[in-house]
């Protein structure tokens, strides 16, 4: 799968669970590390736990994809999903602030937020 479908299924799955204000930046040149970063915020730890648990079980379940590494805590209000060539932070609306991702990356173009993609909603039936 390309780098940039994928960020927007992560994108999409983080929506799924009412991510707040969800970017994605386009970083393929200012970073050698990685070609998109998903920036999605969250209310609380439980908000953070389902956002997260979306991307990677849809991702898992939909596409066989997981991710290399995951880092932080929901407790620490910053979980990062590495995928390679996309990393997904997930941040409490005070940590994002506070870091500022955006601003730090501020030369990286933003993608349009298009229509969804296919990340399929989970159905609350098992």
């Amino acid at each position: 799968m390309d780098s940039k479908k994928l960020a927007q299924l992560c994108r999409d799955y983080a929506d799924n669970k009412k991510a707040e204000n969800i970017v994605i930046l386009d970083v393929r040149d200012l970073s050698s590390v990685t070609d998109y970063f998903v920036i999605a915020s969250g209310t609380s730890e439980p908000h953070l736990r389902a956002i997260v648990e979306e991307i990677t079980e849809g991702l898992r379940d939909d596409y066989d994809l997981r991710p290399m590494r995951k880092d932080g805590s929901m407790q620490g209000a910053w979980v990062v999903l590495d995928f390679f060539d996309v990393i997904v932070h997930v941040m409490r609306s005070d940590a994002r602030e506070r870091y500022d991702l955006e601003g730090l990356w501020g030369d990286a173009a933003r993608l349009k937020l298009k229509t969804k993609t296919k990340a399929k909603k989970k159905s609350l039936k098992r």
